[in-house]
């Protein structure tokens, strides 16, 4: 073996010995292998924002918006990734850790069953191991905590065409404790199937029994279950080439308090959406339809959204979409109330319709820079936004919004 100079220098003088010079450098020769295929990455999320009119308690119940972040500068989220992924080998295994820090780790609801306490500026996003099994193309796995299966916007802020998020992806699973396995068919047939403790994000978390805080009394057998299939359009289809077509499914037992909404019991979500390539190259279309069937509430809870998206310029990107969304479950009120301290739930309108644009500019390496301009409009007839009372609906049919979103990515 080849040792460096310090090492010989030291060993002359009989303060280290050859032999034990020699483990120590082929321990720490085996450390840098195992390290040597890691990434470390992630990204700092910070906003400006400016919420028209005065009297700001209630606003629009998507995620990651409330009142603590309006008329100010906010640090949104701070996501850290580790990250070992799966190599061309057969057999071969890695892993992923995504850690949150800052305010929206409380939104984010993981949160362990047993931790004894409630959200915190700390949160464990995805933490799972990768494996893969030499089936046919190959089947691989994710055993832990991650991403649900449905969606057409990334939890990831950076990964989205606008800053905020759209009601659709307010109501749909968010994160699962469970085991999870994608298989693909070729170029262009894929498939996810999972099996999970329950709906919610919540890490641990069970359907029956002392490890759910709402004392559910579901057998010990009882799990999530989950599914999706996405087809992509090959080259043969001229524009159409890479256009992708989404649908999935997520059913079990969730309780809510932990997530999105005020009740608990049995949910399903269904999900359908398509990303659209068109004949003007810098033109993208897309579309994404949420259905929640919550067992037990009457009405219905459910959005349809339009996306648009222009690159102008090599820098310069356009953003837009278009949502309607109806919420006859209060779904969303009663999340948004109980997360403010409110005691009336039906603070929102049941049905809505939301409007956004996003300004792009790649000004900086690294960094997504963007400008947001968002207006949610109540099509009830009431008011429901503004105001300063958590427990009293505000007296606005419209919320106007307008955001800067800075986001460095490392």
């Amino acid at each position: 073996m080849k040792f460096n100079k310090w090492t010989v220098a030291l060993a002359a003088v009989g303060v280290v010995s050859l032999a034990s010079a020699a483990k120590a450098e082929e321990k720490a020769s085996a450390i840098a292998t195992a390290l040597s295929s890691t990434t470390i990455g992630g990204y700092v999320d910070t906003s400006a924002q400016w919420n028209f009119g005065t009297g700001n308690q209630n606003l629009p119940p998507y995620k990651f918006n409330s009142p603590s972040k309006a008329d100010g500068f906010n640090l949104d989220v701070v996501q850290l990734r580790i990250d070992k992924p799966l190599d061309e080998t057969p057999w071969s295994a890695g892993y992923r850790a995504d850690l949150w820090f800052g305010p929206d780790a409380n939104t984010l609801g993981t949160t362990s069953i047993i931790s004894g306490s409630g959200p915190s500026d700390f949160a464990l996003r995805q933490a799972y191991v990768s494996l893969n099994m030499p089936v046919c193309n190959g089947i691989d796995w994710k055993v832990g905590v991650f991403d649900s299966v449905i969606g057409y916007e990334s939890v990831e802020s950076p990964n989205n065409p606008n800053y905020t998020r759209s009601y659709g992806h307010s109501i749909e699973p968010q994160t699962h404790t469970g085991v999870l396995a994608s298989y693909r068919f070729g170029t262009a047939f894929s498939v996810m199937a999972g099996v999970a403790n329950t709906v919610g994000p919540t890490i641990n978390e069970r359907a029956s029994g002392g490890l759910n805080p709402a004392g559910a009394t579901k057998a010990e057998s009882y799990k999530t279950y989950m599914g999706s299939v996405a087809l992509t359009a090959p080259d043969s289809m001229s524009f159409l080439a890479g256009s992708t077509l989404y649908a999935g499914f997520v059913s079990g037992f969730s309780d809510h308090t932990a997530g999105m909404a005020g009740t608990t019991g049995d949910l399903t979500s269904y999900y359908a959406g398509a990303t659209i390539a068109t004949p003007i190259k810098e033109l993208r279309l897309g579309a994404a339809l949420d259905y929640l069937d919550l067992y037990g509430v009457a009405g219905q809870t459910w959005s349809v959204a339009g996306y648009a998206s222009v690159q102008a310029t090599e820098k310069l990107s356009f953003h837009f979409r278009g949502e309607y969304f109806k919420d006859s479950q209060q779904f969303l009120s009663n999340a948004y109330n109980t997360s403010m301290g409110g005691t009336t739930a039906a603070l929102f309108p049941q049905q809505v319709m939301a409007f956004t644009g996003t300004v792009q500019y790649d000004l900086w390496k690294n960094v997504v820079s963007r400008l947001e301009l968002r207006w949610d409009h109540s099509l009830t007839g009431a008011g429901a936004y503004g105001g300063t009372d958590p427990t009293t609906p505000g007296s606005l049919r419209n919320a106007w919004m307008l955001a800067a979103n800075i986001i460095y990515k490392f």
